[in-house]
């Protein structure tokens, strides 16, 4: 079937620009679908490959400069670029190319000279962070016709025609479209339909300047890399296809049948853990959908025939499958649709809707009976031992239990001098420690913490007025925390 025409873009600055028959090789510039199956963008590469009879390179590149950068963040995709170069070795008519910055600058100096050879350079469409400037900076270099492919989501985003105001409308929404994209699924391994069998490509006059990952790919030490150490690494948590997938197995055979009675327990770990390689692009939402699906026994006929925009029954499946399926495609998804068609505004405090922003300016100057700094929030120096573990953990472990981490954001509103600050504060927090920080969806949780995707809610309080109100003493009733308040009780 191919790629589905609706996820594939020119970037082209001037629309002049054709693809060279006579380049020596198909640029794959690998940003942020960092993987090697389900992968849209690779598969339209592999495409452009097998059309011209040209040999596949992939060039995948680690930036020392993006906004938050860490060893944390760093070492994550580290992981996934070593078991990359292990995957692809061997394979005929594809060359892998990972390069990690030891200057600033270093990886867009490469990428210019490397698509001075290239027949067509295709990479990753991302609608957020800073994604679309790094593409459209790219785009001014690259001498041949250049695209961007959307491997997002399970629902291409150009199939939406705008933002939506809640999780309801674009239920139903994804009800009444994603039937016709659902089986337009990329190919599970992309590789395996190189058609080349045979090609040499020499890359050893770049290699000398900027070194090839795949050459030794244990010799590079992240910590010795110009980065913060500030956020350090994860050590429970490395980064990798594999890792991913692992997760993916034993979540549907150990939680997921639970995970609707069980997710919101932070003394039970319910949860998929999958989010930071899905931000990172480690494992495609195609695939965790798809795996499940296959294990449920699922077939389209099992799809509800009306349309409702109910958040479970429309799959046709168990209460736990659907109650993730919701999580996974319309919470993750309705996210990434509004970064899509509000790229200047969806991390804005302006963006909320009216009736969030009339009630929280209303209160913003309400008398706050605890009001903390930055530092006295990253320090987990609160009143609240509830919300110091929740931050603890942020810190430590780039997490933080999902129910917890809507507690946790929930007070720093309530304990900022404004909401306008108290967003500032919460995007700072997630984006410098979180994995899966930087990421629509992640945006999408902080901004609902403040109004957005939700309704009013009564009573009217102060500080937030009519937006949804939680509080520590509610949460601690819930569930019994005295485990997870011992286990983060320090740094």
């Amino acid at each position: 079937m191919g790629v589905p025409s609706l996820r594939v873009s020119s970037v082209d600055p001037d629309s002049q620009r054709s693809v060279s028959v006579d380049g020596d090789y198909v640029l794959y510039w690998m940003i942020i679908h960092r993987r090697l199956r389900h992968n849209f963008a690779l598969e339209r590469a592999v495409e452009w490959a097998n059309r011209l009879g040209k040999p596949l390179l992939i060039l995948e590149t680690l930036k020392l400069d993006y906004p938050h950068a860490s060893v944390r963040f760093s070492s994550f995709m580290v992981d996934a670029m070593r078991e990359h170069v292990a995957e692809v070795a061997g394979l005929a008519g594809l060359h892998y190319y990972g390069f990690v910055e030891r200057e600033v600058g270093q990886s867009d100096a490469l990428l210019a000279e490397l698509a001075k050879r290239a027949c067509v350079v295709v990479t990753d469409e991302y609608p957020a962070f800073i994604l679309p400037a790094m593409v459209a900076q790219a785009a001014r270099m690259v001498p041949v016709h250049f695209e961007k492919v959307d491997a997002c989501g399970v629902l291409p985003l150009r199939a939406t025609s705008g933002p939506f105001v809640s999780a309801y409308l674009f239920r139903r929404h994804l009800q009444k479209v994603l039937p016709e994209h659902l089986m337009a699924r990329s190919l599970r391994e992309p590789l395996r339909a190189l058609v080349l069998q045979h090609s040499e490509l020499d890359c050893s006059a770049y290699e000398a300047r900027w070194p090839n990952l795949a050459r030794d790919p244990m010799a590079l030490n992240v910590l010795d890399l110009p980065l913060s150490r500030s956020v350090g690494v994860v050590e429970q948590t490395r980064g990798g296809a594999s890792v991913a997938q692992g997760l993916l197995k034993r979540f549907v055979a150990e939680r997921l049948s639970a995970y609707a009675d069980e997710r919101h327990d932070a003394t039970r770990e319910f949860t998929s853990g999958l989010a930071p390689y899905l931000h990172f692009g480690q494992i495609a939402s195609e695939e965790v959908l798809w795996d499940i699906l296959t294990v449920q026994n699922w077939h389209p006929g099992l799809l509800a025939a009306k349309v409702s925009g109910a958040k479970s029954g429309w799959w046709g499946l168990g209460a736990g499958a659907e109650a993730f399926l919701d999580q996974l495609v319309t919470w993750r998804e309705l996210g990434f649709v509004t970064a899509f068609h509000w790229p200047d505004r969806y991390d804005r405090y302006e963006s909320l809707p009216d009736w969030a922003l009339e009630t929280l300016d209303r209160h913003a100057h309400d008398p706050r009976l605890y009001c903390y700094s930055l530092a006295q929030f990253e320090q987990a120096q609160t009143h609240d031992p509830i919300w110091n573990a929740a931050q603890r953990q942020l810190y430590k472990e780039g997490r933080i239990h999902n129910y917890l981490r809507m507690l946790w954001g929930k007070k720093i509103l309530e304990w900022s001098p404004t909401p306008a600050q108290a967003l500032e504060t919460m995007l700072l927090l997630n984006d410098r420690y979180a994995l899966d920080g930087r990421d629509p969806n992640s945006v999408s949780g902080i901004f609902w913490c403040l109004g957005r995707y939700d309704r009013p809610w009564g009573p009217e309080r102060p500080i937030f007025g009519k937006v949804r109100y939680m509080s520590s003493d509610n949460t601690a009733r819930k569930m019994d925390l005295s485990g997870y308040l011992l286990r983060y009780r320090s740094f």
